[in-house]
């Protein structure tokens, strides 16, 4: 359907919550990372909606959104094509029930991605002071300890962490190896090898859980009410975070320095110890040679 084609439709707020459960159970066949992410992105457009007063599904209409996310929510580019992608999926999803008669969405894209990256990285002495900052003397303690060395040292993500079970640490000829099932991937396929002081942090987070079966989390809650579940990227970034200000590392830029910068700072070292894109792909588990090319474009762009 051609732009001039779309009607004009106001949908009450009240049924549009209603279509809102209905497109959320659909989101039930999805991966429990996808469905998060369009959860969570339709909230603003939810919360904007009724204070808008004139959305009628009209291309028109979506742009003016897009514009309040870049113009006065001040989202990255990333940010706002993500928003865009989960208001597109709901749009199809309105279409299929006959709430629409056609997706105004799909005729408005997403910002540009840019070309570097949204988050800083720290220095090395950052990183000492980070490790400095976090008492080992419980599980926690010790479980936050192995999730840094495993960020900073082998840029592990907090997904490849979190869908991590005991039984993917495998010992082979005295090396540790960390079967991990990266972003947008269904098997757990890819080896990493885990340095001995990666090896050892998790040697001594384990040893709280001696006797834990090798089908349970990984990264483990400790918290009083959540004790046995799978740790959430939610709460790694929080303890991450916790350990960032402790340290001193932020130092204003909340907004770019983040759980991120951890493995962001990981591949960036690799570059500079003169890596190859190739090799930052397959390190980092990077699915376009275009975003590992970045590390390489930072590297130049700061000699």
């Amino acid at each position: 359907m051609k732009t001039s084609q779309f009607p004009s439709v106001r949908i009450p707020y009240q049924r549009l919550l209603g279509y809102h459960e209905g497109f959320l159970r659909e989101l039930r066949k999805c991966k429990p990372e996808t469905r998060g992410t369009y959860e969570r992105s339709l909230r603003e457009f939810f919360r904007w909606y009724p204070s808008d007063k004139k959305f009628q599904f009209r291309v028109v209409d979506v742009e003016r959104y897009k514009n309040h996310l870049t113009k006065k929510r001040k989202l990255s580019p990333v940010s706002v094509s993500t928003y865009l992608t989960a208001l597109r999926r709901f749009c199809d999803y309105l279409v299929d029930i006959n709430a629409l008669k056609g997706n105004p969405a799909k005729e408005v894209k997403g910002n540009k991605r840019p070309q570097e990256h949204s988050r800083e990285t720290i220095t090395a002495q950052d990183v000492r002071a980070i490790y400095q900052a976090i008492d080992r003397v419980d599980e926690r303690g010790f479980r936050d300890f192995a999730i840094i060395k495993a960020m900073v040292v082998c840029g592990l993500s907090e997904i490849e962490l979190i869908r991590a079970d005991i039984g993917d640490l495998k010992t082979i000829s005295s090396s540790m190896v960390f079967y991990v099932q990266g972003k947008g991937k269904t098997t757990k396929d890819t080896a990493v090898i885990f340095p001995n002081d990666v090896k050892e942090a998790f040697q001594g987070y384990l040893a709280f859980r001696n006797e834990a079966d090798g089908d349970e989390p990984l990264i483990m809650s400790a918290g009083n009410r959540t004790r046995g579940k799978r740790m959430t990227t939610r709460g790694i970034r929080e303890r991450v975070n916790l350990y960032l200000e402790k340290a001193g590392v932020k130092n204003g830029k909340s907004r770019r320095i983040t759980a991120f910068s951890l493995r962001h700072t990981a591949a960036t070292m690799m570059a500079d110890n003169g890596a190859t894109v190739e090799e930052l792909q397959s390190r980092f588990r990077i699915g376009t040679a275009n975003t590992a090319m970045l590390y390489i474009k930072k590297l130049s762009d700061d000699q």
